[in-house]
């Protein structure tokens, strides 16, 4: 009888919040290691129907939408991953609803993964104020002003939010982010 073993994360319901222009592969790249760490991930968007990702500058693939924003809750989630790209959180930052949804997590102490801008939407929900955090260089003036410790490092890890600069951090990120949500929900759990 062959044996059978649970993932890290089994169970796990984790909430990828994105508007059209993300940046693909850091959705892409962090959803997959959840996924195979056995987490159940879905697309939360005020988007109707599908968002678009891009790669850099160029239009990329379309996603479907999993859970519209409109009737997303944050309780119905264990975690959050907040892609970058530039369009993308700045369509979200500026959504009262994906604000609100974040700023949910933040208030609850619920884990959440930002990398590249992604971080910028943290700022509107509150969720930055004293957290040592890293992003996209362009970030850096906008994160210190709302109160975080900006350094330049492939990843940083906070107590409950783990952050990164670009896709080139991607292999750290998603073992912090993985290694991170393990931990929070282990804790959650028991």
């Amino acid at each position: 009888m062959p044996t059978i073993t649970t993932s890290s994360l089994d169970g796990m319901k984790v909430a990828i919040l994105v508007a059209d222009g993300f940046e693909q592969v850091e959705m892409t790249e962090p959803r997959q290691a959840l996924d195979r760490a056995g987490a159940h991930t879905q697309i939360v968007s005020p988007m109707d129907g599908s968002v678009r990702g891009w790669n850099h500058h160029d239009p990329a693939d379309t996603f479907e939408v999993d859970v519209p924003l409109k009737g997303a809750k944050a309780e119905d989630f264990d975690a959050l991953l907040l892609p970058g790209g530039v369009v993308n959180p700045d369509t979200l930052r500026i959504d009262e609803q994906a604000v609100a949804f974040v700023r949910a997590f933040v208030e609850a102490g619920k884990p959440i993964a930002a990398i590249c801008h992604g971080p910028w939407t943290l700022i509107d929900a509150g969720g930055v104020k004293g957290r040592k955090m890293t992003s996209w260089p362009s970030l850096r003036a906008d994160l210190s002003n709302a109160g975080a410790k900006w350094s330049d490092a492939e990843v940083v890890v906070d107590r409950d939010l783990v952050t990164s600069r670009k896709p080139d951090d991607l292999p750290a990120f998603n073992r912090e982010m993985t290694k991170m949500f393990e931990l929070a929900y282990e804790a959650a759990l028991h």
